[in-house]
Parts: C-alpha cells; structure tokens; sequence
C-alpha cells in the first residue's frame, strides 16, 4: 500500500473516531427537566385492540378491574394518584358555546344520550351518564352504567381544578377551538407553557386565528425536523424547524437519530423543543403506553412528556 493511501486511511478512521465520540450519547451530560407522565384521558378502561377497530370502542374494553371512566375528573384525580402530572383530553364544543371533555363527536356509544355533541346545550350534556356504554362482553353486562351519571366536565372545571398541570388538548373542529379559549377565559387561567394543542388541522388553524399562546402538537411537522435531522445532525447542528417544536420521539429506531437519546435531547432541549413520547400511532390519533413492558423502551433518563394510555397499571408499575 502506498504511503498516501496508508495516510487518507488514517485520516478517515481518525475522522471516525472523532465523529462518534462528538455525537457519543455516554459522554452526554444527562439531560435537565423531569419526566411527566401524561395520562391519556385520565385513568381510562383499556380497549382491547384485538377485536376490530370499528364501531363503538366502549364495547371493546377489557374485563373491569377499576371503575375510573375516562374524561372525567375523578378519573383524572385516580391518575394523579398513579403518578400522571399531565392529561390528554379530547374536547367538544356544545350547542351553547361551551367546551366539554369528551371523546366523541356523538353521543350513542358511551352515554345514554343521543345526537352530536355540538347539538345538544351543555344542561343536556351535564345530566348524561358517561359510563352508560361500556362492556367488556360485547353488550351482555355493563359494569359502569349509572357510575357517571353528571361526570361530563367542562374544559374550564378541569383547567380550574390543574391550572400547574402539563394539558394537552385534542381538537376535532374548529368550534372546539373558539368553545375552549372560551373555557380559558371562564376558568380565569391564561393559555401558558404547559398548554398544547393537537388534532385537525382545521381546528388547529382556528385555534392559532384565536391565540398564539401554548404550543401545537404537529405529528407532521415534527417528522420533517427528525427527517432534516438525521441528514445534518452529525454535524450537531439542529435545523431550524426543530427550534421551539414540540416533538413526537419514536420508542423504537431512536438509533437513527444522531446522539440518541442523552446528546440528542441535551442538542434539541438547547433549541426550545419539548418532547413526547407515544405508544402506538392509531391513524391520526395519539396513543400513550399501554402496557409496563413498553416502559424498557424509553431511554431511562429521558426528560419530557410520556403518554401513558393505561395509567392505572402502567403510571402504577413506576411507582413501584
């Protein structure tokens, strides 16, 4: 071999070396802030995904092992009780202009109500009994008709009763957008850091017309700034979208993520992005962790937002 080659050999495998060593997650300082556990509508009934996906999920949950509904208040006490210090609420807007927490645009699966949400005044929605609809036989016995009778909250009841807490809200039209501002402004809280945003992007867009405070949850957008990532992240710089964005960060295939985790989140953390971690993606939708096995995924000393899907026995296996 030529004595050049012998040099430019050298040079590349040093390159290497200092390359790795640059983007070396173990020589990262271990990244600040804290791990918050977000329950995905509170202490839910887990829905068994093995049985088909359409129709009325409230028929598909798992045989009962607590009576927690999911979307109400006492719900969301029992998960601050496991550990969550953040929820994942879906909100509707009612016929009066008020927001409510509810999953569903109509009333049929879960409560004993009928009609679309945004049809019926919020007297309407506050008399209904939520846990009306659940069975874990496909509709022989249900376990919790009668336990939610009153329990829809509005979204203000609940910003009044966590206005500390990490609140991420889901949106499916933009009159959920102009209903929950509204809710802000009933529960005498401002719009700050530990409020987000996800859902339609209609609704989105309303919102932002509305408020540009509290952070947008982009599933789309946070995609493209991983993507830009893994192409110039070797270089350790953070693109520019990645700045200030709120990030959807994979429990598997983090590997392809330069520095993942600690000097990845140390880079990204320096740059403004917050970060959460999902379970599985289920359309459009966000789905937390659903079973404690999927904690051993989750970089150990990861800081930021993790959804938790069943919090009643994953939120508990980490208080253990």
């Amino acid at each position: 071999m030529r004595k050049g080659a012998k040099i430019g050999l050298a040079v590349a495998a040093a390159a290497c070396v200092a390359l790795s060593l640059f983007n070396a997650s173990w020589l990262a300082s271990t990244p600040q802030g804290k791990l918050v556990l977000v329950a995905h509508r509170g202490t839910a009934q887990p829905v068994d995904r093995g049985v088909g996906r359409e129709g009325c999920s409230a028929l598909r949950i798992r045989p009962v092992a607590h009576t927690y509904i999911e979307n109400t208040l006492f719900s969301m006490q029992g998960a601050v009780a496991y550990g969550a210090r953040g929820f994942a609420l879906d909100v509707q807007p009612s016929a009066d202009g008020h927001a409510v927490i509810f999953r569903d645009s109509t009333l049929e699966c879960r409560t004993n109500g009928t009609g679309r949400v945004s049809q019926r005044p919020l007297a309407y929605l506050k008399a209904l009994d939520v846990g009306h609809g659940y069975s874990a036989d496909g509709g022989r016995t249900f376990p919790l008709r009668g336990r939610g009778v009153g329990a829809m909250p509005t979204a203000a009841e609940v910003i009044r009763a966590y206005p500390r807490e990490e609140l991420i809200f889901t949106l499916r039209e933009p009159a959920a957008a102009d209903a929950l501002v509204a809710g802000f402004r009933a529960a005498g809280v401002r719009i700050a850091g530990n409020h987000g945003f996800a859902g339609a992007a209609p609704a989105l867009a309303r919102l932002r017309a509305l408020t540009d405070a509290g952070w947008v949850l982009d599933p789309e957008a946070s995609e493209a700034c991983l993507a830009e990532y893994r192409r110039i992240g070797w270089l350790g710089i953070v693109p520019q979208r990645c700045r200030g964005a709120a990030l959807v960060l994979p429990r598997e295939g983090g590997w392809t993520l330069w520095g993942w985790p600690y000097r990845f989140l140390n880079r990204l953390q320096g740059a403004g992005a917050r970060f959460l971690i999902l379970g599985e993606r289920d359309g459009d939708g966000l789905v937390g962790l659903e079973r404690p096995e999927q904690l051993g995924e989750v970089p150990r000393h990861y800081r930021g937002l993790l959804l938790i899907e069943d919090m009643h026995d994953v939120g508990r296996s980490l208080r253990r």
